[in-house]
């Protein structure tokens, strides 16, 4: 399949309930409302292709550039295309579960994902942080430094309530990811999602959201999930 003929299939794909849903949480026009699910036999069909996942993703369309992720090859993408990546992710949806999704099957994602947390740009630092919670989810406990994730536990603490939004809900969730993914510092983990407290996220046109890691890890446990590790990130 070309180019044309994916997006083509991609526009085919769309349902009018998902492009409201998509453009109510950040998406803006190009999008045609294509659920995940229903990218994957297309997925299969394709495999991976960078060339076409790059004019995918060039396109400003929602579904093509989410579509760009699951196709991409991660191990040859540079961190300068990651970088470009970034710079096209307008929302978190893009952020947080397109490239930084991509970013963690790359052997460069921990030091890439270092420096967006620096950063001072909101998904930036947002797509960091959800980037240890891909690669902390899915890849053994040995692959990390205990000392490394400890201190990024420290930080979340001290700094969380005064970052900016999007990036308080990922750090949030690297809370909560450590607690339930990495057994070395689980109890750790618990400790500071009771020190932290509820973290409120402010949203535009919208309620606020009142985010709890602790309750979210309990609720994990009592389900028998301690430990639990994602066969696959990508779909």
């Amino acid at each position: 399949m070309d180019f044309e003929m994916v997006m083509q299939e991609l526009e085919s794909l769309g349902k009018e309930r998902m492009k409201k849903m998509y453009i109510s949480n950040g998406a803006h026009e190009p999008v045609f409302g294509v659920a995940t699910g229903a990218m994957k036999p297309l997925a299969k069909k394709i495999k991976k292709n960078q060339p076409m996942a790059e004019q995918l993703y060039a396109t400003r369309n929602y579904d093509a550039m989410y579509f760009a992720g699951i196709i991409a090859d991660p191990m040859i993408m540079t961190e300068a295309d990651f970088e470009r990546w970034m710079d096209g992710a307008y929302f978190y949806m893009l952020s947080d579960y397109v490239v930084a999704v991509t970013l963690s099957e790359a052997n460069i994602a921990q030091a890439v994902a270092d420096k967006w947390i620096v950063s001072g740009e909101e998904l930036r630092m947002s797509a960091g942080w959800s980037c240890y919670c891909w690669l902390l989810g899915n890849r053994p406990d040995g692959e990390f430094s205990a000392t490394k994730i400890a201190s990024m536990l420290d930080q979340v603490k001290d700094t969380i309530h005064a970052s900016p939004e999007r990036t308080k809900s990922a750090m949030n969730n690297f809370i909560y990811t450590v607690a339930i993914s990495y057994l070395p510092l689980h109890d750790k983990a618990v400790e500071i999602a009771k020190a932290v407290g509820p973290v409120e996220v402010k949203r535009d046109k919208k309620k606020s959201s009142i985010l709890l890691a602790s309750e979210n890890i309990q609720k994990e446990l009592d389900r028998g999930r301690l430990g639990f590790k994602r066969k696959y990130v990508r779909c």
